[in-house]
């Protein structure tokens, strides 16, 4: 059975906020940042090269935004390791926004297919690096 979070209310009055996103959406969104960044930490030093789909990707900035919270997240989910966020300015399309969903699907997340069809601008911003 896939593993599934129930994401911060937080989190979700942000992405109301901040973008054209009912509850519903916001939620997806804010789940799948949270399912790519646990398994970002999960295999942190493995040299992946994990990308998230520009959708997940505002879930993750979301997570980081409240950093208290995300400092905490790190520090229980990546052994006190504080994941960094160093944004790579080109877009990619190399296959790594799928190949990371598969990770995800692999590490027991659900994976919500629809929001992980594009590439992300961001991460692996300096691939074999412990940054998204």
């Amino acid at each position: 059975m896939a593993r599934a979070l129930q994401p911060g209310l937080v989190g979700l009055q942000l992405l109301v906020r901040d973008y054209p996103y009912d509850t519903v959406m916001a939620a997806r969104v804010l789940d799948q940042g949270y399912a790519y960044l646990l398994t970002a930490m999960t295999h942190r030093g493995e040299c992946l090269g994990l990308a998230p789909s520009k959708l997940v990707d505002i879930g993750v900035h979301t997570i980081i935004l409240d950093t208290v919270a995300y400092a905490e997240l790190c520090a229980r989910f990546s052994g006190g390791h504080f994941l960094h966020h160093v944004p790579k300015v080109d877009m990619k399309n190399d296959g790594s926004v799928m190949k990371t969903a598969h990770f995800v699907a692999a590490d027991g997340w659900e994976v919500d297919l629809s929001l992980w069809q594009d590439a992300a601008g961001c991460g692996p911003c300096h691939p074999g690096s412990d940054s998204h």
